[in-house]
Order: C-alpha cells, then sequence, then structure tokens
C-alpha cells in the first residue's frame, strides 16, 4: 500500500512539476518507503536520519534553514559593493556544481538498476534529490528551468523503480500477465472466428524464426512471451508493409528502424532482415520498460508511441496505477486493441488443443551458413555457383533491395554445406552495382505528375525529388523533366558500348549509363519512333545493359575504328576523317574536355 502510495504522489509530482510538490515529495518519500525491503546496512543508514512529517510546519522549517546556509537572504536588501559580481559568479558556481553532482548520483542510479539494485538506485536518486533541494534560489531563469527538469527528472526514475518492484519485472517469462476479461476474451474470439486463417498461417511462419527470436530474448533476459509479437504486428512475414509505411518481422518505421542501429539505403533495408531487426526490437523494447516497468504498458508504447502513452498517463493522472485498463481506454482505437491481441495470443498458443488449432505444425527453422563478401554480386550469381535455387537464397537474404551485395560487404546467408564452394569461386564472380537511370520526358498539354508517374510505373515523390519540384509548384508544356528509374550493371568486364553489325543489316546497341531514347536515335540517324517500333518498346525508359535494335540500309552510317596516335586531339581526328567535331564526340560518347590517350580505340566515319 505504501509503495502505490508513493507512485501516485511521482504521478502527481510529473503532472504538476512544481518545486513544492517535488519537496513535498521527497519529503515523503523516505516516510513512506517499505521497510522490509530494505538491506540491513541501508536500514541503518535511513534510521539514522529519521523522516520528518510531510506538513507546511516542517516545509517552512526546511525553507528557514535554505535561507540560513545561504550566501544571502532573498528578503534582505543588500547593499552595493565593489564584490557584488564576484558573489553573483561565485553563486552561479555553486548552483551549476550543484546540478552535476546531482547528474551523477542520477548516472549511479541508473547503473545500479542495470545491477539490479534497486535500493541503492533509490538511495542514489534521494541523494540527487538532496543535493537541488538544498540549492539557494537563483534569479537565473536558465538555472531555475535546469533545477525544475532534474527534480522532474528524479521523480520520473523513482516511478520507474516502483512500478518496475511491483510488476516484478527481472526478465522472468511469467512477468506478462495472462489477463482474462471482456476485451481479451473478445480478441479470442475474432482469432479462433474470422481470423483463424490469419493465425494458422502465422503460426506456421513462425517456426522459420522461433528458434533465433527465443535465443535473442533469453540472452537479453527478456519475458520469452514477446517472441509472438511479430504474430500480431506482421503475422511473421518478414516483408510485411504497414500503411504507415512500418516495414518487417517487427514493423519498424524509418525513423526509429535508424535510432536502433538498422541501415537504410539504396542496396539494403535492415528492417527486412529477421536477426537485425530482432536485436533493434530487443533493444526498443528495453528502453521502453525503463520507462514505463510493466509490460502491458510497454506493447501499447511499442505500437503507438511512448509519447503517446506519456500524454495519455498525464491526463490519467491517478487513475493509470490503479487499472492499466484504464489507460488503455484512452487510446487510439489501433492500439486500444493491440495488447488485449497479444494477450489473447499468448492463452491461444499456450492452449493449442483448447482453441481448435492443435493439428497446425510450424514450418522448419531457416538453416543456413554466413558469409562475409567484400563484394558486391548479385544473388542470382552466387545462386549458380552454389547449384542452389535463387528464391532460396532471397529468402535467406531478405534485406537486399535488389538482390545485389552491397560494395561495402555484407553478411550473405547461404545454405548449409555451400559456404565453402562459394569461398572457393567467390573471386569468378562479376561485381554489379545499382545504378540510377533516367528517361527524358517533355511535358504535353494536359499532363500531370500523376499521370507521368503512372506511364512510367514510378512515384511523382521521386519524379518531384529528382527534379526539385515542390508541392507548390506546377508543371509547364515544353518543361523537360528527367523521370527516375532504378537497375543494375556489371561494374567489372564491362565490355565498351561497341556497335556489332550483323550480315543482315540490323545493328545492335548496349545501353550505358546516361543514355536515353533519343540521344541514341541521334547517334544513329534515325528517331525514336523507328527505335520504338524495331524494338517494341512502348516507353522512353531505357535500363543499363539494354540491347536495342539498329536498322541499318544503304544510307545509314557505318563506323570504322581508329587508334589513337601521340599528338592527336579529337578536332584533328574529325578533320582528318572529314567529321564534324560534334559528331565524332558524338558517337564516341565523350565531351570537349574528355582527354584521349596514344593507343585508345575510337570511332570514326
Amino acid at each position: 500500500m505504501k509503495q502505490i502510495l508513493l507512485c501516485i504522489t511521482a504521478v502527481f509530482l510529473l503532472t504538476s512539476c512544481s518545486a513544492k510538490n517535488a519537496d513535498n515529495f521527497f519529503t515523503f518519500s523516505k516516510k513512506a518507503e517499505p521497510e522490509k525491503s530494505l538491506k540491513d546496512n541501508e536500514q541503518k543508514q535511513l534510521d539514522s536520519s529519521e523522516p520528518q512529517d510531510c506538513d507546511p510546519k516542517y516545509t517552512s522549517e526546511i525553507d528557514i534553514k535554505k535561507s540560513k546556509n545561504s550566501d544571502y537572504n532573498n528578503d534582505e536588501v543588500l547593499p552595493e559593493t565593489a564584490h557584488e559580481d564576484d558573489t553573483d559568479n561565485a553563486q552561479s558556481d555553486f548552483h551549476a556544481n550543484s546540478i552535476e553532482q546531482a547528474l551523477d548520483f542520477c548516472d549511479a542510479s541508473q547503473k545500479f538498476r542495470e545491477q539490479q539494485e534497486p535500493e541503492n538506485a533509490l538511495k542514489a536518486l534521494d541523494q540527487a534529490y538532496r543535493i537541488i533541494s538544498e540549492m539557494p534560489a537563483s534569479g537565473d531563469s536558465i538555472l531555475s528551468q535546469q533545477r525544475d527538469d532534474l527534480r522532474y527528472t528524479i521523480a520520473k526514475r523513482i516511478l520507474e523503480i516502483y512500478s518496475t518492484r511491483s510488476n516484478g519485472t527481472t526478465g522472468k517469462s511469467d512477468e506478462i500477465p495472462l489477463t482474462m476479461n471482456q476485451h481479451v476474451e473478445k480478441e479470442i474470439k475474432r482469432l479462433t472466428g474470422n481470423g483463424r486463417r490469419y493465425f494458422i498461417y502465422s503460426y506456421k511462419r513462425s517456426g522459420k524464426y522461433m528458434p533465433m527470436i527465443l535465443e535473442k530474448l533469453k540472452k537479453a533476459e527478456l519475458p520469452e512471451e514477446l517472441a509472438w509479437l511479430p504474430l500480431i504486428e506482421s503475422g511473421f512475414k518478414e516483408k510485411a508493409l504497414s500503411h504507415a509505411r512500418a516495414l518487417g518481422l517487427w514493423q519498424f518505421i524509418p525513423s526509429t528502424g535508424y535510432k536502433f542501429g538498422l541501415k537504410r539505403n539504396i542496396y539494403i533495408d535492415e528492417r527486412l532482415d529477421p536477426e537485425a531487426a530482432t536485436d533493434a526490437a530487443i533493444a526498443y523494447l528495453k528502453e521502453l520498460h525503463s520507462i514505463f516497468g510493466d509490460w502491458s504498458t510497454v506493447l501499447a508504447a511499442y505500437n503507438c508511441g511512448e509519447g503517446r502513452v506519456l500524454r495519455t498517463i498525464r491526463k490519467q493522472n491517478l487513475k493509470y496505477l490503479d487499472n492499466f485498463w484504464d489507460l488503455y481506454l484512452q487510446l487510439p482505437y489501433e492500439t486500444a486493441r493491440y495488447v488485449p491481441k497479444f494477450i489473447a495470443t499468448l492463452h491461444i498458443v499456450k492452449n493449442l488443443e483448447k482453441y481448435g488449432f492443435k493439428d497446425i505444425q510450424p514450418y522448419e527453422e531457416y538453416t543456413y551458413d554466413k558469409i562475409f563478401i567484400e563484394k558486391s554480386v548479385h544473388l542470382k550469381d552466387i545462386a549458380s555457383l552454389i547449384n542452389t535455387d535463387l528464391k532460396k537464397l532471397q529468402d535467406l537474404n531478405p534485406a537486399f533491395r535488389y538482390s545485389i551485395v552491397p560494395p561495402e560487404g555484407y553478411n550473405v546467408r547461404v545454405p548449409k554445406g555451400k559456404k565453402e564452394t562459394l569461398l572457393a569461386g567467390l573471386e569468378k564472380l562479376p561485381s554489379k552495382k545499382i545504378q540510377k537511370s533516367y528517361a527524358m520526358h517533355k511535358v504535353r498539354r494536359g499532363e500531370t505528375l500523376s499521370g507521368i508517374a503512372q506511364k512510367y510505373r514510378t512515384s511523382v515523390k521521386s519524379i518531384m525529388g529528382t527534379n526539385r519540384i515542390s508541392k507548390n509548384s506546377y508543371i509547364v508544356p515544353g518543361q523537360m523533366l528527367k523521370i527516375p528509374s532504378k537497375t543494375y550493371f556489371a561494374a567489372k568486364n564491362v565490355s565498351r558500348n561497341k556497335v556489332s553489325k550483323s550480315r543482315t543489316g540490323t545493328t545492335y546497341y548496349t545501353v550505358k549509363q546516361g543514355d536515353s531514347l533519343w540521344s541514341v536515335a541521334r547517334r544513329f540517324n534515325t528517331t525514336t519512333r523507328n527505335l520504338k517500333k524495331l524494338n517494341n518498346i512502348h516507353t522512353d525508359l531505357l535500363s543499363i545493359g539494354q540491347k536495342l535494335k539498329i536498322r541499318t540500309g544503304s544510307n545509314s552510317s557505318t563506323f570504322a575504328t581508329y587508334h589513337v596516335k601521340p599528338g592527336d586531339s579529337p578536332f584533328k581526328i574529325a578533320s582528318k576523317h572529314k567529321m564534324s567535331l560534334r559528331r565524332f564526340l558524338s558517337i564516341n560518347d565523350i565531351n570537349k574536355s574528355t582527354t584521349i590517350f596514344p593507343g585508345q580505340k575510337v570511332y570514326v566515319e
């Protein structure tokens, strides 16, 4: 009862955060602290300083003592002296040192909490408060604000410690209470009724990841029941995407994923990696537990964010400490269902036969070897080398957005027994690299960004970002837009853009970075319409590495090769072969500032 009363007082302090409430709170905390939970040596130390009654008289006595111990009395009018500035500076230093000492005790308290020593943690916080309570009043608004913020922090941490102690949160598997009420019963009815198919397939998919998740939870000393959280988050689908852009087994949004170390770039998105996402989820759950102390509130915060839950708690005032379900009623609808749905899931997985699921069998656990590859290779080439299905490799490595290993290197998972084969042939695999390519689009009358995006199978946001178009901007007829498209090309062993001629009068051209349909048509003295018709394409978008047919005839230009000699320049070579400089530069994909070297092969007419 005393612990509950102490926590209620702490919440009152958190909501009001006034100096008077803070003083009364810590005066009262010494009186209300449970005696039997203290160690003998700690009890002796507490007994040596008898707690005072929390009444106005005692508060006044504290204020008087503060006034006597201060450098000056606020009610006393001090004469101006030459040392007044020195006195003010000394007092500011005293305040700053006091706040620093109090922060040191707060840090010590946090270390005691991590070492599972709540009594010592409370004593350290008590010392921190003693220091700031003995600080004299200051006219400096910044120092006063720092003092109030620190008082608020201390009160919040004491509430966390007592909440943790009262809920028995020490990392054991039975910490999450299997509550049964009307809200949980309603969710059980849904999962065994309309949601039965969803539960069955989610439970089956859990087998692929459950051993890994349980091992990590055990190592982190968190409740094993949390391993079932992905069932309601994503249905154990590693590529599940919510309407809020949350992704993966544990449904991280980009900002939260970044906060907990999940990498995201053009090559990888570690929110899709079951192992990396599980590590991030454990770190997030630990942080939330250090804030709220009980798992029901932690789960609610995991779903809608700690800020939303803290605001609800402040509005609830004292009710929250009596019953979590009072808090539950004030949360958003999705979160309001989240906690009872999770508890309902625990009831079902612990009693599969009772709820009619005894015959479902989970899928086999993923087993694999890891190898760190410092080379940007495609999973398709790895699959071919180790004689494995590409789909299986992609399932083992879902974080690779385009099935290509990042250039900086990454741990690649391969089926058991294939590691040595991969190591033996890794050097022979061609390197691949993701590169953005663009098509050029000329805006026509009546066109909109959404229509253009749909035509090129991209997004309005991508077009706006590429062309630096703001929300308030608009497009006009005749405007040229760059249309982005992501693709990949071989970074090594890439042959130069050669024009190979066939006996049938058809030339094949390999598209390279920077090419557009218009530039290719101009190079070969044809039109974009003819190129589209000949190659059966319906868009101006080209992909790097794409082969284009080029029709050659009696009037078409034919290219000869020329080896650059010492003293040659683009202008000299063009003049020698009766070409314009512009034409020479165009067919060789170079510009006026490009340096050519003796022995280099170029094309001439």
